[in-house]
């Protein structure tokens, strides 16, 4: 066969790879084809969803497992031996690699970005192909890496069994940490969005370190025991006996089998074992309130080399946190931080202690990619929040307390003043969003304090009566000082579990909670830190397919998602801290009275008023989406698919000639649904019987659309299948049916042959005889195609 007519995998088959196999590579081990590098962007409009085409590298070289080192981009032999490069080096920078290639099978071209020869992109004949040892060597001296450093960097990765591995960024995260501790740094910050996955690259980054004899006794801090449970149970599984907890009770985590997780402190005599290697440590059981508790410094303070900091925006960026105190008594130690949320301030910052992070992937791009939700914000406005409220004089609350002469707004309600009616109608339009999509769907509803959360837990339960009747779980508070709702936390984040459904809160679910399922995040409390917006936000971004879970929506009755505006958002983190002997040492987030900032219930309590019988009405609601450049944008499903479809075709005249041109209608189909757009969701809005042709001019283009029966029964008073003999005729007529009743996508596979009532004319080889062989029958097909298409 002529090479112009090989297509790109028989390129990669007969050319590509023998050349590597010829240079060296271990065709098992290291040369990875199709790899998967992202997931394809979830789009949402509605309550619908599709995904956009992921991307894939024709090949990735892996040194060894976990460490890429070139990407190879292959092309037809129709195309120049460098069509492929541009489309290898942005792999090669997702993958942090410094090796690309282009083939189309006759050659290649190679792009080398180490910076170590004037000369960065050359050809190469196929026998020429580098071999493994010399793109190791090359890479080693792009990232400054010794022999020993070196050693350290190709620790292999744990890996399972089971075909479960990191991805692109994961790797990135893991091999540039190896890489700093490798070269002596001692303080490192990862950034990593809620959501991608950031225990798990700890585990393997602690895996690698620890196998490697590196580190031999580690410390993995968190602030919630549910945390320290999760972690041991799930992704630090694999280190068995060597691992223990430092905390005061143990716990068991019912799973599919109990497991009881090791205790390294004694509750009778109260020491420490120091016989682990791997602890895992709640830094609350660890400080302690008072000197002689201080668990930590039953260790001495080099006994461990490695301590990992998981959240680490919450309490190690200040210098006089307890976690500071913890990284301080260990100094000899190296310090890793990970947090999705970097927290500078003029106070506070990550950076002043860990250092620039080594590695940062945000929100925005862990959407992009597809691994995290993307979310729509339903923004409802209030008549007395917009407008504020006053009281007449001398008007006394419904307990008979006078109520002060002056405007109150929105950063007084909830906290100040309750207008009760206004809680009644939060949460009518909570259950009435619920209604109209799934009453079962896991639900956070953030309220200003416990006092805020328990009135909010009433007002849903009386909206949502017959469900709490069916099991008063469906609804809880769960908040720090609620016993009853805490037990509830494990079963609410756990997806198997149908209750609760629906949790009022206040601080305690902000932050470390892994609600995979949970798919409705409703703000009725005012959020002035960035930090903690991330984290509240973060309670939604996790994607689970096997439950439905691909996108979340933030129904916001407080103006919070105006920090979406905020260049802050999801940009680096810029370090602002400058500590100085002036400057005071007030945090700068200080706990208003009546919550203090963990809600656990302690402080004082505000004296609240309550006022009822004040009307409040809805002035405006509106539904936004995140576009591809992360704004939130107001647009429905019809605009949407209007101007991704102009981008294509800019006139009707343009996507007529297209569609006429076309062998496979589906052709033209799979393009516009590999940029995310899902025509069903338009005919959701449009109407379910028209076509997708009718639905594209319609909404595209602003034609009068015809239902797919229309535009069959045109054709048949066309008597367009009088030239056909009887079998071919009843074909034909069969494939019309079958297209007014289901689309265009049955028409043009000949599988449909195989079903009734096809299977009454004969079988599949029978039926594409009568037209004279497989090419005659797809000609006819593509006829009947533009007779349905053909103007009236």
């Amino acid at each position: 066969m002529n090479k112009k007519e090989l297509s790109e995998r028989d390129i990669c088959t007969k050319y590509i790879t023998p050349a590597m196999v010829q240079a060296g590579w271990d065709v098992q081990v290291q040369i990875r084809e199709e790899y998967n590098l992202t997931k394809g962007r979830v789009v949402v409009r509605g309550n619908l969803h599709s995904r956009k085409k992921n991307s894939r590298a024709d090949y990735v070289l892996f040194y060894k497992p976990g460490l890429p080192i070139a990407v190879i981009e292959a092309k037809d032999n129709n195309h120049h031996v460098g069509d492929g490069m541009q489309q290898a080096i942005e792999y090669g920078q997702m993958l942090d690699v410094p090796f690309m290639f282009s083939s189309n099978g006759d050659g290649f071209v190679f792009h080398d970005h180490t910076g170590a020869s004037t000369t960065i992109e050359r050809t190469l004949d196929l026998s020429a192909f580098p071999a493994p040892a010399t793109l190791w060597r090359r890479y080693c001296e792009w990232k400054g890496l010794a022999q020993e450093q070196s050693e350290l960097v190709t620790q292999d990765y744990y890996d399972d069994g089971r075909g479960k591995e990191p991805r692109y960024y994961q790797l990135n995260a893991i091999n540039r940490t190896i890489e700093a501790v490798a070269k002596g740094q001692n303080r490192i910050l990862l950034v990593m969005a809620t959501g991608t996955g950031k225990t798990y690259t700890a585990f393997q980054i602690i895996w690698r370190l620890w196998k490697s004899r590196k580190k031999k006794r580690i410390l993995y801090l968190a602030d919630r025991n549910i945390l320290i449970d999760q972690t041991m149970v799930n992704d630090f599984k694999p280190f068995g006996q060597v691992m223990a907890k430092i905390t005061p009770k143990t716990k068991v985590i019912e799973k599919e089998e109990s497991i009881p997780l090791n205790s390294a402190y004694n509750e009778k005599t109260r020491k420490v074992n120091t016989s682990y290697e791997i602890y895992m440590g709640l830094y609350q059981a660890l400080t302690g309130p008072e000197e002689t508790k201080k668990v930590y410094k039953q260790f001495s303070p080099d006994f461990f080399d490695l301590i990992v900091v998981d959240e680490c925006h919450r309490g190690s960026a200040a210098e006089d946190s307890a976690w500071r105190e913890i990284l301080d008594y260990f100094h000899t130690a190296t310090h890793v931080g990970m947090t999705a949320t970097p927290k500078e301030t003029r106070y506070v910052s990550n950076i002043h202690y860990f250092g620039e992070a080594v590695y940062t992937y945000s929100l925005r791009q862990g959407i992009e990619d597809g691994f995290l939700a993307p979310y729509k914000v339903i923004r409802i406005d209030f008549d007395k929040d917009l407008i504020g409220w006053r009281p007449k004089k001398g008007m006394r609350d419904k307990f008979g307390k006078e109520i002060m002469d002056r405007i109150y707004n929105q950063r007084d309600y909830d906290r100040e003043l309750v207008i009760e009616e206004r809680t009644l109608l939060v949460a009518y339009k909570i259950s009435e969003y619920l209604s109209n999509t799934n009453r079962y769907d896991k639900t956070i509803v953030f309220c200003e304090d416990i006092e805020h959360a328990a009135r909010m837990r009433q007002a849903l339960i009386n909206e949502n009566a017959d469900l709490v009747l069916e099991d008063p779980r469906y609804i809880m508070q769960i908040t720090g000082d609620n016993n009853e709702g805490k037990a509830q936390l494990d079963n609410f984040i756990d997806p198997e579990k149908r209750y609760p459904v629906i949790v009022t809160t206040s601080k305690l679910m902000t932050t470390g909670v892994d609600a995979q399922t949970c798919k409705l995040i409703v703000l009725d409390r005012r959020i002035g830190s960035m930090t903690e917006f991330k984290q509240i936000i973060g309670r939604g971004t996790r994607i689970n397919e096997d439950y439905n879970k691909f996108f979340f929506t933030i129904m916001d009755f407080k103006k919070a998602t105006e920090l979406f505006a905020d260049p802050d958002f999801d940009g680096d983190p810029v370090q602002i801290y400058e500590p100085s002997p002036e400057d005071d040492p007030v945090p700068p987030e200080t706990p208003e009275p009546g919550d203090d900032g963990t809600d656990t219930g302690g402080g004082e309590r505000r004296e609240k008023i309550f006022v009822d019988n004040v009307p409040v009405r809805i002035v405006a609601e509106r539904v936004q989406y995140l576009d591809a450049n992360g704004q939130l944008i107001t647009e429905s499903i019809k605009d949407y698919t209007r101007n991704a479809i102009r981008k294509d075709y800019a006139s009707l005249d343009d996507f007529l000639r297209r569609w006429q041109q076309a062998q496979r209608k589906t052709a033209i189909l799979d393009e516009l649904h590999q940029h995310g757009l899902d025509l069903d969701m338009v005919a959701e809005e449009v109407g379910r019987g028209y076509g997708h042709f009718d639905l594209i001019c319609h909404v595209a283009f602003d034609q009068p659309p015809l239902t797919r029966k229309e535009r069959a029964n045109n054709v048949k008073k066309r008597n367009y299948f009088a030239k056909y003999g009887d079998k071919a005729r009843a074909t034909l007529e069969a494939l019309l049916d079958k297209y007014a009743d289901t689309g265009i996508e049955n028409l043009e596979d000949p599988a449909i042959l195989r079903i009734n009532p096809f299977d009454k004319l004969g079988t599949p080889i029978e039926i594409i005889r009568e037209f004279g062989g497989m090419e005659q029958y797809e000609k006819a097909v593509q006829e009947l195609e533009n007779e349905l298409y053909k103007k009236a």
